[in-house]
């Protein structure tokens, strides 16, 4: 039942891909991602029975908000469209990254990769609307990273696996408890 949410929601999230839309379509679809995973992070504990994933991840979109917010206001940065000087750090991309972050640590790789892929599809659709800078999606992401990674806790301790980066690459660790 789960898989089947999962692949329907990514279904749905993958139609109105924009393949020669313009900055308005590539708006729309970044909108239209990053409201799916965040119905996801929300609905898919909610219709499992798991209150406290639900409350988890509630907590982990909450906590992004209010730190991608408090960037906006601090820093004023224009965005490539000259819209407003609200550009850094992209909201859209945080707050989707939060979402996959909960949803992989809570459910589980599964559905963890199928929502990165969605994220990273927010992130890029947001820098060719032309709302955002590179930089703007990547701290973006980081801040959704962080806040879903450490405000989840897992449903299921066999199995863990990590994403790294520094300087010099990247790479996964995983962990596997027989």
């Amino acid at each position: 039942m789960r898989r089947l949410i999962v692949l329907s929601a990514c279904a749905m999230l993958a139609l109105p891909s924009p393949a020669h839309a313009g900055d308005k379509g590539w708006a729309t679809a970044s909108d239209i991602g990053r409201d799916g995973l965040v119905v996801v992070a929300l609905g898919l504990p909610a219709v499992e029975g798991d209150w406290s994933g639900a409350k988890q991840a509630a907590f982990s979109l909450g906590a992004t908000a209010l730190v991608t917010t408090a960037l906006k206001e601090g820093i004023s940065e224009e965005r490539p469209d000259g819209s407003n000087n609200k550009s850094f750090p992209s909201g859209h991309t945080s707050v989707s990254f939060a979402a996959a972050a909960t949803l992989h640590k809570r459910q589980g790789w599964e559905v963890g990769v199928p929502a990165y892929v969605v994220a990273t599809f927010v992130g890029v659709a947001r820098v060719k609307a032309d709302k955002h800078f590179v930089h703007d999606v990547v701290v973006g992401a980081v801040i959704g990273e962080a806040a879903g990674w450490l405000l989840t806790s897992r449903k299921n301790e066999k199995v863990r696996w990590l994403p790294w980066g520094d300087a010099h690459g990247g790479g996964v660790d995983v962990a596997i408890h027989f």
